[in-house]
């Protein structure tokens, strides 16, 4: 009798992180920025019709790299989650934080148990409302494709050229930047992720917003014609 094959546990969980940073280091990065009205979110997106950023609720946006399809699930959830508690309870009970924590164990699960992994990593983001004690600050949560979280202040970067994208910004942030000078700052960093070609086209950049001033929901997109008016200025 033929004895059946055998991989360590150790070994198994080395084996599914290869796999998901192979598949999540082929996506572009995306970088996350505290400026002086709010945060910023802005990817190199060079499609039209799918987005890698987009709306939770009314001050909490999303940013995922990876597999678009299992990314985009998740986003879909969050929304339903958001939407549930903020029906049952109130709009102000629904945070960053418990979203990020939901989707950690989700994710992490999946690499628990499933035998492929989940190719994702994502941002939640959450700006601040000084009318909401406790929650005056922005919130900036990063989830990995192993479940892991982690909080940062004053910016975030996930996918392939993470590493090098950071550098940039931890040399070159700064707080309360305006919008301008922080929409130049990351695209100057996503530019260190295409190894010397032409710089980003507009049309190439996904970019968006949660601006604290703005009444109601604070999620904006930036249509074309506004990133040329702020970035060639």
């Amino acid at each position: 009798m033929s004895l059946p094959f055998y991989v360590s546990p150790e070994q198994l969980m080395q084996d599914k992180a290869e796999y998901a940073r192979k598949g999540i280091g082929r996506g572009k990065s995306i970088v996350v920025v505290e400026y002086e009205n709010g945060i910023l979110l802005m990817a190199e997106n060079p499609s039209a019709s799918l987005s890698k950023i987009g709306e939770i609720y009314d001050r909490i946006a999303f940013a995922g790299v990876g597999k678009f399809s299992e990314f985009d699930q998740l986003r879909k959830i969050g929304v339903r989650y958001a939407d549930v508690k903020g029906y049952s309870y109130s709009r102000d009970d629904v945070r960053a934080k418990a979203l990020a924590n939901a989707y950690s164990q989700a994710i992490g699960d999946a690499f628990t148990r499933e035998l492929k992994p989940l190719e994702v990593e994502i941002v939640v983001a959450e700006v601040g409302d000084p009318r909401l004690a406790g929650h005056e600050r922005n919130a900036i949560y990063r989830v990995q494709f192993d479940g892991s979280i982690t909080d940062h202040q004053g910016w975030c970067v996930i996918g392939g050229s993470a590493d090098s994208l950071a550098a940039h910004l931890q040399a070159h942030y700064r707080a309360d930047l305006p919008l301008g000078d922080c929409m130049n700052l990351g695209r100057q960093a996503l530019q260190r992720a295409t190894n010397g070609e032409p710089r980003i086209p507009i049309q190439n950049l996904e970019v968006c917003v949660l601006e604290r001033p703005r009444p109601g929901r604070k999620f904006r997109r930036l249509s074309a014609d506004e990133l040329g008016g702020i970035l060639d200025a």
